[in-house]
């Protein structure tokens, strides 16, 4: 069991945020905890920071969380009606863009990430905090995070930079780009501040990076304004901090990067610590597997076989990728004393086809299954695994899309970015080396992915009734990076933020708004793009009247 993980009870990570040497803890230095002498020690330190950890818990893995708001949106999977089981509801317009206010996801994230906002203003605020400037520095940082978060996910938001108000003081919503100058001035202002440490939990210098990175190459398509492509290269510039750092390498099996502990893997830039006891949250074997399908791993958590891979993804895989056989399972089931799994006399089989998202929905067993994230037995299942928020592989393919959007960097080519994208890919085909080398023409190509409607409205038993349109892949600007993306980011809270990043040639729209797949439509008018971001939440909007909604949402809808 991680160690560093349960020294205390509510904190992920508590002790990851240290005051430095010019801190005395002895001192008695925290006059806003009581009105009298009060020595401050770290399990007091640890407490007052836990909310800055357990809001990022939450954000990711609080229910309809991160991870799930930026794939179940996108061409990679999806939660379904299950015909007799469940599910579906708001997962079901989350899939189809029909984003109203009153989606979960939605709250989730708001309501989340402003309590970790508002744990780093409040600990900002103590002048204890203040003379210490790592824990400073990181206290900005992880609000930097949390602001980058929303900024992704709603554009106009309220920015809080302090914590005490005056009475029925209400936040009013910023201008975008003062919130971009904000999040870019605090992480610039930081920059080597942080220390470069990369345990678990702690947002190192090289987070910093990340972060920067990710809102350069985002920026174009956050501002829907392609006219300037310097932001690639400070990106570029960032990343290189990172690589050339030489304090990270890629792990040597692609699973090792979703073991239950990867606090020792060298890969991990970032990442979100969790534990048995006090800090689980992962839920994807409960979401993804059959109920019967426990018995496979010995779990005995709740299971009841939600999501769903689309097959129109599964058929971009080569054969020879190991990432396959390591993300999904379908198929025949089997427990672990190698006997086939039934249900009620039926043999547990997975089917790669799947009907529909809700009409008439998906089958019990319709459907590969996500097993990226390590599933243990006992209680276990996978809720206790941690999450790599950054790591060096997702370096590597950001600085390859950015020389190519660049056309080269500094001296460094297109070449240079189709030998970052094979030196990911080389792990994943250990059987047939040869495969792993993708070449420019090949970045720089269509995606293989066969874009278009897909559902079938028949019933079970009955004749099918298939609903098919074909889009293809052949126009989308550097598709072959962007299935790159797919392959090694499943699951990982990446694709709704690639495929609107990437674009459709001869159009003015992005893949998230310009191409359909299972049970989901492209827009026909190329100038709606607002669903690139999602609508504020009722509960936030009705309790705060100086909060506007977003463009395209005024209705409710």
């Amino acid at each position: 069991m991680k160690i560093y993980k349960s020294i205390l009870a509510l904190v992920i990570g508590a002790s990851v945020l240290s005051f430095d040497s010019c801190t005395d803890l002895s001192e008695t230095i925290y006059d806003t905890l009581a009105a009298e002498k009060y020595e401050f020690t770290e399990k007091d330190a640890a407490s007052m920071f836990a909310p800055v950890y357990s809001s990022l818990r939450s954000v990711y893995w609080g229910w309809n969380g991160y991870c799930d708001i930026q794939d179940e949106s996108s061409d990679l999977w999806c939660t379904p009606y299950r015909i007799g089981i469940g599910w579906g509801d708001l997962y079901v317009s989350l899939h189809k863009h029909q984003f109203h206010s009153q989606i979960g996801h939605f709250w989730t994230e708001w309501n989340y990430s402003y309590a970790g906002i508002n744990a780093c203003n409040k600990l900002l605020a103590d002048k204890a905090v203040q003379a210490s400037e790592p824990a400073t520095a990181q206290l900005r940082a992880y609000r930097a995070l949390y602001y980058y978060i929303l900024f992704d996910l709603f554009r106009n938001i309220p920015l809080d930079t302090t914590y005490d108000h005056p009475a029925g003081w209400m936040p009013e919503q910023a201008d975008p780009q003062e919130t971009w100058d904000f999040i870019i001035d605090e992480l610039n202002d930081i920059k080597g501040k942080c220390g470069p440490d990369n345990g678990m939990g702690q947002i190192n210098d090289y987070a910093v990076n990340m972060l920067l990175a990710k809102m350069y190459l985002n920026h174009n398509a956050w501002f829907n304004d392609h006219s300037d492509n310097s932001w690639y290269g400070k990106a570029i510039d960032e990343l290189n901090e990172v690589i050339n750092s030489g304090r990270f390498s890629l792990a040597a099996n692609y699973s090792d990067c979703f073991k239950e502990d990867i606090s020792g893997n060298p890969e991990i830039i970032f990442g979100i610590p969790f534990e048995n006891k006090y800090a689980s949250g992962n839920y994807y074997a409960n979401k993804w597997i059959h109920v019967a399908g426990r018995a496979v791993w010995d779990f005995n958590g709740w299971a009841t076989g939600g999501s769903t891979v689309l097959p129109q993804f599964l058929d971009t895989y080569d054969e020879d990728d190991g990432r396959y056989t390591a993300c999904w399972t379908l198929g025949q089931q089997y427990d672990r004393s190698g006997s086939p799994i039934m249900v009620e006399g039926e043999p547990l089989s997975y089917s790669k086809e799947i009907h529909s998202i809700d009409n008439p929905g998906c089958y019990p067993f319709e459907g590969g299954r996500l097993i990226k994230y390590e599933i243990l037995s006992g209680d276990f299942g996978s809720a206790y695994d941690d999450i790599p928020f950054f790591r060096l592989a997702d370096a590597y393919m950001m600085k390859a899309e950015c020389l190519l959007r660049l056309g080269g960097y500094k001296g460094e080519t297109e070449q240079t970015a189709a030998d970052l994208v094979t030196a990911v890919r080389q792990r994943a085909f250990k059987n047939n080396p040869a495969k792993a080398v993708r070449t420019v023409e090949q970045l720089k190509g269509g995606s293989v992915y066969a874009y278009g409607y897909r559902e079938n409205q028949g019933k079970m038993g009955e004749e099918d009734k298939w609903v098919v349109t074909h889009e293809g892949g052949d126009d989308v600007e550097l598709g072959g990076l962007l299935d790159d993306l797919a392959w090694e980011f499943v699951a990982e809270h990446h694709r709704r933020q690639d495929l609107i990043r990437f674009r459709i040639k001869g159009k003015n729209q992005n893949v998230y708004n310009g191409k359909s797949w299972f049970c989901k439509r492209a827009k026909t008018d190329p100038l709606d793009n607002h669903c690139d971001i999602f609508p504020l939440p009722k509960d936030f909007m009705d309790g705060n009247p100086k909060l506007k909604q977003n463009p395209g949402y005024e209705d409710g809808n």
